[in-house]
Formats: C-alpha cells, sequence, structure tokens
C-alpha cells in the first residue's frame, strides 16, 4: 500500500510540473482549403488546449500531500 501511494504521489508531482512548464498542449490539424476536381489544397493549423496554472498547482499539492501521508506511515 506505502509504494502503491509513492508512485501515485511521484505520478501527480510529475503531471503538476510539466503542466506548470508547458501551460498547454499544442497539436496540429489538417484542414481542406481547396478542392476543384483532382487539385486538393491543405493547410496545417495549429491549436492549443490551455491548461490552467490552478491545475498544475493542485496536482503539485496533491502530490506532496501523498507523498507525506506515505513517509509517515
Amino acid at each position: 500500500m506505502k509504494s502503491g501511494l509513492l508512485v501515485i504521489a511521484v505520478i501527480l508531482i510529475a503531471i503538476g510540473v510539466v503542466s506548470l512548464a508547458y501551460q498547454g498542449i499544442t497539436y496540429t490539424t489538417r484542414e481542406k482549403v481547396l478542392e476543384i476536381g483532382p487539385i486538393k489544397a491543405t493547410a496545417d493549423k495549429k491549436k492549443t488546449l490551455p491548461l490552467p496554472p490552478i491545475l498544475g498547482g493542485l496536482s503539485l499539492a496533491g502530490g506532496v500531500v501523498l507523498l507525506v501521508a506515505a513517509t509517515r506511515r
């Protein structure tokens, strides 16, 4: 049980740090711009899914709390 809490705590801390460092997930989509017969034109568009800093902070704080709780047992 103790090792399971430690693993979850480390994962939460890592997610929190990454979330605070990057503040969003960027991905690329390909959209059709023009299609005339056999001729097709596409454009790559970058979109960002923002991650609020509060999410990273909560994840980091939760990981630290779990880490402290696991080491006290």
